[in-house]
């Protein structure tokens, strides 16, 4: 199966372009074709994972030449795929994940009018996000990497006739770009120095370091990771995250749980063999991703809409991931990288519900009961919440939770404890997402019906994922999932400083119960007027969490104040000085033009008195040299 890997690429391409040119007489049926194009890439996926447990660890990187990419002169660049334990960890993320969300969308865009090109679409990103996560060089993985950056355009402003869908999805692109050059500059100078883009020349082969000075290596880390920073929306390249909610919801459950906000840690685990020859870089790995887990945190608490809260929400796990990374801890990142993109898939596809059955209402100003009216929806968000806030025996606590059981251990005691502080909001502001929504007394008008049975299928799977998906990895240095990547991202080594397991296991739950009890002391329904009149009795600080502390208002200030006025000057300076410097050229040579009818008049006694001027002219010249 590890030969017909490039199927997983090449089934999706081909559905999208399917669906994509004759999806209007398919009609309903186009999303069956979708899911069935990604159920058939899993399965590939799948059979290459069993495959390679069959193969020692020291063969289990395979790489498979699909065809010859680029050729000119001498110079060719195969279409090389990399089959090792990392890649087809996330590929089976992608069409897994991927496959189930397809599921729910034939349900969710029943009414559209425009299933085929939906459908298309969303093949078409999962065909790209496979492209990044199998490639064999930088070359391709940038490819899948713009590739996922266009159709995460044409996602979010599917429903175009919505302006604030189109401006989310303009900002979304534009954004993004910042990261993409960013990359693109780091491809630059890996080529200068390389030579190549392949994988095993940059970053070392079978356990061998790549030979680059440390400068150079922090050059081309850091410009890798703000490349990464665009793509996972940490700060300061964030702001287009909560506003692509305006995409229809199975949109939001792709991209921002288990596609492309995971590509940036899956970069910077990548390219892990760079960052660490780096004397900075790993630390700035850290505290970017640490900030974004504080600040997507407490930003989440100011947001009464279900899926702006969930984005922040996202933004501050994949803060924990960008933590894990940087104080490396490769295996804890990507085993948080999967059991996020179970319960967020999970909590995106459940607000969807929500939205369905509420004619897009999802203002929990406005909701509350929902456990009464859509029973289902309540259990499943709950398992979502349940993990994501790290309660064991669920998917969060043996990941997120163990990322700080190993700083503890490794002496990064600023990390445990922001971290833990974190992991607190983290359990507070999904909790208050449940206690507004689905407890306590309705708020809305009418009843809310119950989404479909093949909606609610997928969710269940999602939800034993997200509930269990943590349990077996065994994430200590001999554990099956570090044992598993160890011949990509290397061995795991413990730091002996700390509270012992136990102590922390019990400390996490604790500050993970005092999250929860916040939650329900702020959001009980005794407590439901005070908390919605909370904007009106505490502006600023209302005001500070439902805008992300105003960092887009920072950032449409400098575009207007900086932006518009330097842009202004350099217009004033083309018109004053480029184009002056043009005209007066022109002019000069006009007024010129008007001297030469003296000279060349015809007369020669004029030539003649010229030509004496001239003798006379040299023999001066002459005489004062001499």
């Amino acid at each position: 199966m590890i030969d017909l890997i490039g199927l997983t690429i090449a089934v999706p391409l081909v559905a999208s372009g399917v669906n994509l040119l004759i999806g209007k007489r398919l009609g309903r049926r186009s999303g069956w074709i979708a899911t069935a194009a990604m159920a058939v890439s899993f399965i590939v996926a799948l059979g290459a994972l069993l495959q390679m447990f069959s193969l020692p660890a020291e063969e289990r990187t395979q790489v498979v030449t699909v065809a010859e990419w680029i050729r000119a002169g001498a110079a060719a660049v195969s279409l090389d795929l990399r089959v090792d334990p990392l890649s087809i960890t996330m590929a089976l993320v992608v069409t897994g994940v991927g496959s189930l969300i397809h599921l729910y969308a034939i349900g969710y865009m029943d009414h559209d009018e425009r299933p085929g090109r939906f459908f298309g679409y969303m093949n078409l990103f999962c065909a790209f996000m496979l492209a990044l996560v199998l490639a064999n060089d930088f070359l391709l993985l940038y490819l899948g990497w713009e590739g996922v950056g266009l159709c995460s355009y044409l996602l979010i402003g599917f429903w175009s006739d919505r302006p604030d869908a189109a401006r989310a999805a303009k900002k979304a692109f534009i954004t993004t770009r910042i990261g993409d050059v960013l990359l693109m500059l780091g491809l630059f100078v890996m080529w200068v120095h390389f030579g190549s883009f392949d994988f095993d020349v940059v970053l070392g082969h079978e356990g061998s370091l790549p030979e680059i000075a440390a400068g150079t290596a922090t050059a081309i880390s850091l410009l890798l990771l703000g490349g990464a920073v665009g793509k996972s929306a940490q700060l300061p390249l964030h702001v287009w995250l909560p506003d692509a909610m305006a995409g229809p919801t199975p949109v939001s459950a792709l991209i921002h749980a288990a596609t492309m906000v995971t590509a940036g840690v899956y970069l910077v685990v990548r390219a892990h063999a760079l960052f660490e020859i780096s004397d900075v870089a790993l630390a700035v790995v850290a505290v970017v991703g640490l900030a974004g887990a504080l600040y997507g945190g407490f930003s989440s608490l100011g947001q009464y809409d279900m899926k702006r809260a969930l984005a922040y929400s996202t933004m501050s796990q994949l803060g924990f991931m960008f933590l894990a990374a940087g104080l490396g801890f490769y295996p804890t990142a990507i085993a948080l990288l999967v059991a996020h993109a179970f319960y967020k898939a999970l909590l995106f596809l459940t607000s969807g519900n929500v939205m369905h059955g509420l004619h897009d209402e999802v203002d929990v100003r406005r909701l509350g009961g929902l456990r009464h009216d859509m029973p289902w929806t309540a259990a499943l968000f709950g398992a979502g919440a349940l993990a994501l806030s790290g309660l064991p025996p669920f998917s969060g606590f043996f990941t997120k939770d163990v990322i700080l059981d190993l700083a503890s251990r490794d002496g990064a005691t600023w990390a445990f404890v922001l971290g833990s502080l974190g992991a607190m909001v983290s359990a507070w502001y999904i909790a208050r997402l449940y206690f507004t929504a689905f407890i306590g007394e309705r708020r809305y008008e009418g009843s809310a019906h119950e989404a479909s049975a093949l909606m609610r299928t997928p969710l269940v799977v999602l939800a034993v994922g997200a509930l269990f998906a943590g349990i077996g990895l065994e994430l200590t240095p001999e554990g099956t999932l570090p044992m598993f990547l160890e011949p990509v991202l290397g061995h795991v080594v413990e730091g002996d400083a700390g509270p012992s397991t136990q102590v922390l296991m019990v400390l996490a739950v604790v500050v993970t119960l005092i999250g929860i009890g916040i939650a329900w002391r702020l959001y009980r329904p005794a407590n439901q007027e005070r908390w919605v009149s909370f904007p009106e009795r505490e502006p600023g600080m209302a005001g500070v969490l439902a805008h992300g502390f105003y960092i887009d208002g920072l950032y449409a200030w400098i575009v207007a104040n900086v932006g518009l006025r330097g842009a202004a000057a350099l217009a004033w300076f083309d018109r004053t000085v480029v184009d002056g410097a043009v005209n007066g050229v022109g002019t000069l040579a006009t007024r010129a033009s008007g001297l030469a009818p003296i000279w060349q008049s015809g007369k020669v006694r004029r030539y003649a008195l010229s030509f004496m001027a001239g003798g006379v002219a040299l023999l001066l010249y002459a005489a004062v040299k001499i």
